[in-house]
């Protein structure tokens, strides 16, 4: 008898401690599901742990078509609220109050609030990724280098690269004369002209692809399953990622241009070498923050961080420039009318401009500046924006007050493809950004580079390097 009481008596133990076990766990994959009800702001329904991120946790879904759906469940509203596995997120979608996040009250919201741990990731520590003040210092110190009058001194490098490219394809054709892999050349032209224009780096690797410096690019961007898991574990608990160590990008990869670019740096240092280029300016950076010590505040610029964003910015470079290239080119590749108005446009621009390839010839492609523009819209480089608010922020003529650390979220995507400011979205029409058509849309609603002082620092770059790469693609 007492043998059963005393089996009794430990699955009722065992049973208590499941059950507080149980309620601790679900209390944690819970317990910040509640702040959109308090608020009294319209969300999308969350269940445990995942939040409204189940699909995209198990791979069978893209936060693409994720914000997509929310955007449009919260049709009507300003506002709404969503979850990231655990974490709230404030989805934006009223233009005016995404002018306000991004432009009008940036100071409340000068940061990502994206989580790296640039101890473990010092290569991470990019312009992107920073937080304030050293954000504003850098970006600063960097501006100049992309100003176009620094531009128009990379056009003759810009073609050299292009003659590079188009034997490429040439070689291409000879051997399939019916397709090329389009992606792949310009992913080596990319490589190319980044490499030079903002480097120094004579790397050849249209001619070569076999070189490291393409092989590792491409490694940076290759999806994997460590870098999925990483954004999971993300999302549940920054926490996590401080025991468990997972790297934004192959540690292979960053330790190979880590090296790279420590080189560079270091051989221009010691032969006191000066290039108008982003490495210059970050060598300035650092001199004027450390060496010289010309701040006013407690702000500096180690090397590691010079290394982090001459890597930083050479990898959103060449990845974006490829991609949005294949993309349009892909594009005109289907409507050969936008592709002859294209190709007719720069042919009489040239004349017009005596043959020279400069500011100026570049400024008077308008049409190309349409079809870049609506290529950006449908295939944005950046699906979404993210910012945090630094300081607690009340709406203006509204009821919400968006507390310090609240995360946001602006759906470019969704916002590019809404048909209240895109009709037919998913025609490609660049006519969309007439003079007349641009003046009927809000502002906030086309955001490819985002917005405001955090607005993408080489977007004059990115654009003129797109137009010079139309002109040398049409004149062959």
């Amino acid at each position: 008898m007492s043998t059963l009481f005393s089996f009794a008596n430990i699955w009722f133990d065992l049973i208590i401690l499941v059950t507080v076990l149980f309620s601790i766990i679900y209390y944690y994959c819970t317990s910040t599901f509640n702040v959109w009800k308090n608020l009294n702001v319209p969300y999308i329904r969350p269940i445990p742990l995942f939040g409204n991120y189940l699909k995209v946790a198990l791979g069978i879904e893209h936060p693409i078509d994720l914000y997509k759906k929310v955007y449009y469940q919260l049709a009507g509203h300003k506002y709404g609220g969503m979850f990231q596995m655990r974490t709230p997120y404030l989805m934006v979608r009223d233009p005016e109050i995404i002018n306000s996040i991004l432009i009008k009250d940036f100071s409340y919201f000068t940061d990502r609030g994206i989580y790296v741990n640039f101890s473990y990731e010092p290569l991470s520590e990019t312009l992107f990724f920073m937080e304030n003040p050293l954000w504003k210092k850098l970006r600063n110190k960097l501006s100049p280098t992309f100003t176009s009058g620094k531009l128009k001194q990379m056009y003759s490098q810009i073609e050299e690269c292009g003659d590079n490219m188009m034997d490429s394809i040439y070689s291409e054709l000879k051997k399939n004369p019916n397709e090329i892999d389009v992606r792949d050349i310009l992913g080596k032209y990319s490589t190319d002209v980044i490499g030079t224009c903002a480097f120094g780096l004579k790397l050849n690797v249209a001619k070569d692809d076999t070189y490291s410096f393409r092989r590792f690019g491409k490694k940076a961007f290759e999806p994997s399953f460590m870098y999925f898991l990483r954004e999971i574990l993300l999302m549940i608990s920054p926490a996590i990622l401080k025991i468990i160590r997972l790297s934004v990008f192959p540690t292979n990869t960053t330790e190979f241009f880590g090296s790279i670019f420590k080189e560079t740096i270091e051989y221009r240092e010691k032969n006191n070498i000066v290039r108008n280029d982003i490495v210059h300016a970050l060598i300035q950076a650092h001199q004027d923050l450390v060496v010289n010590n010309n701040s006013s505040s407690d702000v500096t610029l180690t090397k590691d961080q010079v290394l982090s964003n001459a890597f930083g910015l050479f990898a959103a470079g060449f990845e974006t420039t490829s991609t949005t290239l294949s993309f349009c080119l892909y594009e005109l590749a289907l409507k050969k009318n936008i592709q002859d108005r294209v190709r007719e446009e720069i042919k009489l621009t040239k004349i017009k401009c005596n043959g020279v390839i400069d500011n100026e010839f570049l400024t008077n492609l308008n049409y190309l500046d349409m079809v870049i523009a609506e290529t950006l819209r449908k295939y944005p480089v950046v699906f979404a924006l993210f910012r945090v608010a630094t300081k607690s922020y009340c709406v203006p003529n509204d009821s919400l007050k968006i507390e310090k650390g609240q995360k946001i979220i602006i759906p470019t995507f969704s916002l590019h493809f809404d048909p209240r400011y895109f009709s037919d979205p998913e025609v490609f029409n660049p006519e969309r950004f007439s003079n007349e058509e641009k003046a009927k849309r809000p502002n906030g609603v086309y955001i490819p580079f985002g917005d405001g002082p955090r607005i993408c620092i080489g977007r004059y770059y990115y654009i003129s390097l797109h137009k010079t790469t139309h002109y040398l693609l049409s004149s062959n």
